[in-house]
């Protein structure tokens, strides 16, 4: 009976600790974004875009809500050999979840889907000297994030017209990670 009872206290404590949190794709709640995230993956349609020292490859560290509605952005890069710190911000549009800013061309920036406690996956719309790159990117609360979160990855790059050959892992690849 104690071996019955330990079973059912140890299955709540695991459920609890892998809680399913409901996904979002509108109406988002930009303050549940704040805080600090990890780089998981990263797609494009121009991958040189993103591969090492990619202009588009990006390892936000911290997104925080401005009181305007804009996203501050907090980056670390490396530029010969030493890492720089770089905060942006994407300033509001007038759709939800949608920002702009201009960085390596014009570039519209959409939230795409989160379930605020897990993971966040944005949508970049880059327009360089006429030339536009489509990114997606997905960031964890956590530093890696189990193979569902790569299939559900996928499924979305495959909804944003982005071949899944064109994923790559970011896990652990920052340089610059404080």
């Amino acid at each position: 009976m104690a071996l019955l009872v330990l079973g059912l206290v140890l299955s709540f404590a695991a459920a609890r600790f892998y809680q399913q949190y409901p996904v979002v794709q509108r109406n988002y709640n930009m303050a549940r974004i704040s805080g600090v995230w990890y780089p998981i993956f990263m797609a494009s349609d121009n991958l040189t875009r993103i591969e090492k020292n990619g202009d588009l490859r990006i390892f936000i560290r911290n997104i925080k809500l401005l009181k305007n509605g804009s996203l501050q952005f907090d980056f670390r890069f490396l530029v010969q050999g030493e890492c720089v710190a770089v905060v942006v911000v994407c300033e509001k549009t007038e759709k939800d979840g949608e920002f702009s800013i201009t960085y390596e061309g014009e570039n519209k920036v959409l939230l795409s889907e989160t379930d605020y406690g897990m993971y966040v996956t944005f949508y970049m719309q880059n327009v360089k000297n006429g030339t536009q790159t489509h990114v997606l990117a997905l960031y964890g609360r956590i530093p890696e994030l189990s193979p569902a979160y790569r299939k559900r990855f996928v499924i979305t790059c495959q909804k944003y017209g982005l071949s899944p050959q064109n994923i790559i892992d970011m896990t652990n690849k920052d340089d610059c990670w404080w």
